[in-house]
């Protein structure tokens, strides 16, 4: 797994500025969803071995290659100057907030359904994909008072 998350976060610090951020967000998105639905159909259908491993290094890798640094870069270059301390403040906290919302909810789910838990978490994959497309600003080649300019649009 270690390999793994090497490997996809240098695809995402070579690729980044030549595809963008919202492009690998998105296939990171839908790669993340297909590895949760599949975990979960696999938890139902009580498949072992070499399935689970493949769909939980397939999510693994689409986390590693988009949301895992990517949302790192955009919280940095995504808010004007004139909030940008404040706003990242608030951003990093929140991410921090819901990472440990995931992590200290999944026991409890598990035991109310393993399946179900990898289906609710392949939903808010697809949110995911729906929110960066809908909402989320490429920040490729844009300066930050760029970022500004689109934000009073």
């Amino acid at each position: 797994m270690g390999l793994v998350n090497l490997l996809f976060t240098l695809v995402t610090i070579f690729t980044v500025d030549k595809f963008g951020r919202k492009p690998l967000l998105i296939i990171g998105s839908f790669g993340m969803t297909l590895g949760m639905f599949a975990l979960g159909w696999s938890a139902y259908s009580e498949t072992t071995g070499g399935t689970k491993l493949f769909f939980t290094i397939l999510y693994s890798a689409s986390f590693m290659m988009s949301w895992g640094p990517i949302c790192w870069v955009l919280i940095a270059e995504i808010f004007p100057n004139t909030i940008r301390s404040q706003a990242i403040a608030i951003a990093v906290a929140a991410q921090w907030i819901f990472n440990f919302i995931v992590s200290a909810t999944f026991p409890a789910l598990k035991a109310f359904s393993l399946p179900f838990t990898y289906c609710f978490y392949g939903s808010m994959g697809v949110l995911a994909i729906i929110f960066v497309w809908k909402m989320v600003p490429e920040t490729k080649g844009k300066t930050l008072e760029g970022m500004a300019k689109l934000w009073r649009k």
